[in-house]
Order: structure tokens, then C-alpha cells, then sequence
């Protein structure tokens, strides 16, 4: 049997990757850190230690994960919170690409690398992994919160904007790219959040306690999953992230009476599925490659790039949040995840760079993943409000909360 499909060994390696995520979640809690570092260690030295085999079922396992936690950021956040926070959060979005983009651009162009290289590798310091930043504000009990609610609305920007530069990547990588390709592309990804967001949301407002009368067993919470799949396959088939779907499904059904039944029965599925997303992004790590010398001292000049280029592009367009908001916003927006590492495996695949450029990019989200987790949790514990001092919200505007 082909080991990729050995059920038993399948079924050891989960149990394997849950436990110690279950335990790394512990240990750094009792640390006072967030459960997430915890999960993306393990999975760190699941690969170091080599405890697991590779197979496709994992990347399956942590996707759907990713589209749990997603969702239940989704159901945390109403439409009409991203509207409140719409310009400051679309301002935030087109700035945290521009900055590093050109920064990395720049740096590879400075090095000797070809255009493409240049290009891709500018294009894998755009995108924000939504996932661990909403993992980490949700610990922290601020998931309502306006700042939230302005990463949240730039993340899904910033996604559909890093998917059209990596159709550019993808289609130059094949020697052929065309203009309406792309407009294609980028007409596609904001025709679908549109439509979700406004036709979706009002739906679910005004047919969501119809669900009730259906004679499904828990027919809201069925219902609501249905749709998250439906919407997270959807998006993929227009070319879009799944994430997408997921996140504006659980952001439709905020909408309805039964939001908080909602919350409370996904909350199992999550703490079941959603570690494995962390782990699984850990043992995508390559060790060996990245102490390489010359890797290395590349791999910290691109990721310094990386942080400052959000911190500084995202921060000054939040700015009118308050310099508090503002940095939980450019701090939020530094982690690449998953987005950087998809965009080096194309360029991988296509032949466009090497183990070495590779390399960086892996480091460079490992590194801006791992630091979020602390750098948010050690903000707001030095601006913790007090009740004579409260945190203000958005100057004329109410804060994203219930």
C-alpha cells in the first residue's frame, strides 16, 4: 500500500500532531503566550525530528482547519462592522502591498536577481495570513473590536490583491500573460465578495429564521456549514482563496438571530480541526536549508523587509485610528503564513527560483508568523485601558462590538 494512503500510520501521525499541539498549546499558555506559537513549534519539530510521514491528507486536514477558524472569524464580524471601518481598512490594504512590494522588489533588483525573481518575491511580501492574526485576537478577546474589524476587511484586500500578482507570476512562468487575464481574475475576486457580502448578509437577515422550521437535526448550524463549504468551493473555483468563502459565509450568518448558537456549537469542530492548520505550517519548515550561511543572511534582510514594510505602510494608513490601533494594525498585518509560502511553491514549480530565494521566503513566513503572536499580545497588555481611561474607537464611529 502506498504509505501516503497507510490509514494506520495516517491515523498515528494525527493523533501524533494533535497531541503535541495539545501540549506545545499548554506549555505556552502556562507562559503566558499564546496557544498558536505552541501549535506552530510542534509542527517545527514534528519536521525537524522527521516523527511523520508526508502525505497530502494533512494538507487537506489543515486546510479545512483553516476554513473553521476562518468561518468563525467571519461569525464574529457583521458586514456593517467592515463598513464602518471600510476606508480606513481599503487604505490599509493598498499601502500594506505597495510598501513591500517595492521594498522587496527592490532588495533583489539591488542583488543582481532577474526581474521575475525580483517580481516574486516582492509579490510573497504582500499578502497577510489572516489565520494567525485572528487566532491570536480571538485568545485575546478582542475580536469585535475595531482594529480587528480594519485587518480583518484589509486582509481580504490584501488576499485578492497577492492572488492577482500571483496570477502575473503564474502566467509569466508559462510564457504567456495576458491583460484580460488578469482583469478577469481581479473583476472575478471582487464580484464575489461584493455579491456575498451584500446579497449574502441581507439574506441570511431576512430568511435566517425560516432555518428553524426545517426538520434537519440542528438545522441552522447544518445549514451554516453547508454554506461555508459551498462558499470556500466557490471561491476556489473562480481561482480565489477558499479563505474567502469561509470568512464572508460566517460574516453572512452574523447577521442572524441564532449568531450565537452559531459560536457555541463550532467551538468543538474548532478546537479539533484548527490546530492541525499551525502544525501542518510547521513542518512545511526546511531546517537545513535555512542555516545555510548565505541563505540565512539573506532570509533576515528580506524578513526585516517584510516586518517594517507592514508595520510602517500598514500603521501610517491606520493612523487615524490612534497610534495604539494603529500599531495593533501594522503589527496584525505582518504575518505571510500560508500566503507566502503558496506563492514560493509556484514560483518553485514553474522553475522561477531556487532552493536558495525558496528558502527566504519559508523563513521569512516562519518568522513574521512567530512574532505576531507575542508582539500583539505584549501591546495590548502595556495599553490594557483602564476604566478611567478607556481605549477610544474610531473618532465618530462605534466600535466593532456587540
Amino acid at each position: 500500500m502506498d504509505p501516503e494512503l497507510d490509514i494506520s500510520r495516517i491515523l498515528l501521525d494525527l493523533f501524533l500532531m494533535y497531541a503535541l499541539a495539545t501540549l506545545g498549546s499548554e506549555v505556552f499558555q502556562r507562559l503566558k503566550q499564546p496557544a498558536v506559537v505552541g501549535e506552530l513549534l510542534a509542527g517545527i519539530l514534528i519536521a525537524g525530528l522527521a516523527l511523520t510521514i508526508r502525505s497530502p491528507v494533512y494538507d487537506v486536514v489543515a486546510e479545512i482547519g483553516l476554513i473553521v477558524l476562518l468561518f468563525t472569524v467571519g461569525l464574529e464580524t457583521r458586514f456593517s462592522s467592515i463598513l464602518q471601518v471600510g476606508r480606513t481598512a481599503t487604505l490599509v490594504a493598498v499601502i500594506g502591498v505597495i510598501v513591500p512590494f517595492l521594498l522587496g522588489y527592490g532588495v533583489m533588483a539591488a542583488a543582481g536577481q532577474s526581474s521575475l525573481q525580483a517580481f516574486l518575491l516582492g509579490s510573497a511580501l504582500t499578502a497577510t495570513s489572516v489565520g494567525i492574526t485572528a487566532r491570536v485576537l480571538s485568545d485575546l478577546g478582542v475580536a469585535r473590536a475595531p482594529e480587528t474589524c480594519v485587518i480583518l476587511g484589509a486582509a481580504v484586500i490584501d488576499d485578492i490583491i497577492a492572488l492577482i500578482l500571483l496570477s502575473v507570476v503564474s502566467g509569466a512562468g508559462r510564457g504567456s500573460l495576458y491583460v484580460t487575464d488578469v482583469a478577469i481574475l481581479a473583476a472575478a475576486a471582487i464580484a464575489f465578495t461584493v455579491f456575498v457580502a451584500l446579497v449574502g448578509t441581507r439574506a441570511t437577515r431576512r430568511y435566517g429564521s425560516l432555518l428553524e422550521k426545517l426538520h434537519l437535526h440542528d438545522a441552522p448550524f447544518v445549514t451554516a456549514l453547508l454554506i461555508c463549504l459551498g462558499l470556500s468551493a466557490a471561491a476556489s473555483l473562480l481561482h480565489l482563496s477558499a479563505l474567502i468563502g469561509a470568512f464572508l459565509a460566517g460574516m453572512a450568518f452574523a447577521e442572524t438571530q441564532d449568531r450565537y448558537a452559531l459560536e457555541e456549537r463550532i467551538q468543538p469542530i474548532y478546537a479539533f480541526l484548527v490546530p492541525f492548520f499551525f502544525v501542518v505550517m510547521g513542518t512545511k519548515v526546511d531546517l537545513g536549508t535555512l542555516l545555510k550561511p548565505d541563505i540565512l543572511s539573506l532570509a533576515l534582510v528580506i524578513t526585516l523587509l517584510a516586518m517594517v514594510g507592514k508595520v510602517v505602510g500598514c500603521g501610517l494608513a491606520a493612523m487615524r485610528m490612534g497610534r495604539f490601533r494603529a500599531s495593533i494594525v501594522g503589527v496584525g498585518m505582518m504575518p505571510r503564513g500560508e500566503m507566502g509560502i503558496v506563492v514560493a511553491l509556484v514560483g518553485l514549480r514553474l522553475g522561477l527560483i531556487g532552493d536558495d530565494i525558496y528558502g527566504t521566503i519559508i523563513f521569512m513566513a516562519l518568522v513574521t508568523t512567530l512574532v505576531t503572536p507575542p508582539l500583539l499580545k505584549l501591546l495590548y497588555h502595556r495599553a490594557k485601558p483602564t476604566p478611567s481611561a478607556p481605549t477610544p474607537a474610531l473618532e465618530g464611529q462605534p466600535a466593532c462590538e456587540r
